[in-house]
């Protein structure tokens, strides 16, 4: 059986995140969506609220699980049992750092590959990032995340504004 891993923060999910993981899917008997804690960001949803987020947009991919994870991406798929991480790449900036980042995880484990696959043309400039940004200016997100998340991200953003 053929387990990728597909990490992330997913703080919102983008449509950018879910080309990736329809795509992955089909590469893959079996995709594990590792949801990641990454100390060093300061997420807009708790670890679980993500896990939820990504669990409901992705539930109708039948080879798709979504697991949380606080360690270092190799250990995490290693336990997995994963041959592969699957990430995504939007521009050149990506790559660089994603270039790096492969190389590391080959000299951790060897028999893990790396996959990348590009972000499709019209979702390139997605980032998640930049949704909270234009959402917390008032702007119009709707064209970057599922419905739901949408929603969520703009009362997330207007309950602390009120804090």
């Amino acid at each position: 059986m053929r387990i990728g891993v597909y990490p992330g923060t997913f703080d919102p999910i983008t449509l950018g995140h879910m080309d990736i993981i329809a795509r992955g899917a089909k590469l893959v008997d079996r995709l594990i969506i590792g949801v990641a804690t990454n100390p060093s960001k300061s997420p807009l949803f708790t670890l679980e609220e993500r896990v939820g987020h990504v669990q409901r947009e992705a539930a109708h991919i039948s080879n798709v699980e979504v697991v949380p994870f606080d360690a270092l991406l190799m250990h995490f798929a290693e336990a997995q049992g994963a041959s592969m991480i699957i990430r995504g790449l939007r521009a050149v900036a990506d790559f660089e750092y994603e270039f790096q980042m492969a190389g590391m995880n080959q000299q951790l484990n060897s028999e893990i590959e790396t996959v990348f696959l590009m972000a499709d043309v019209a979702l390139q400039p997605i980032a998640s990032r930049l949704v909270k940004e234009i959402a917390s200016y008032g702007g119009a997100i709707d064209k970057f995340v599922p419905t739901r998340v949408a929603a969520e991200v703009r009362d997330r953003i207007a309950t602390n504004a009120e804090k």
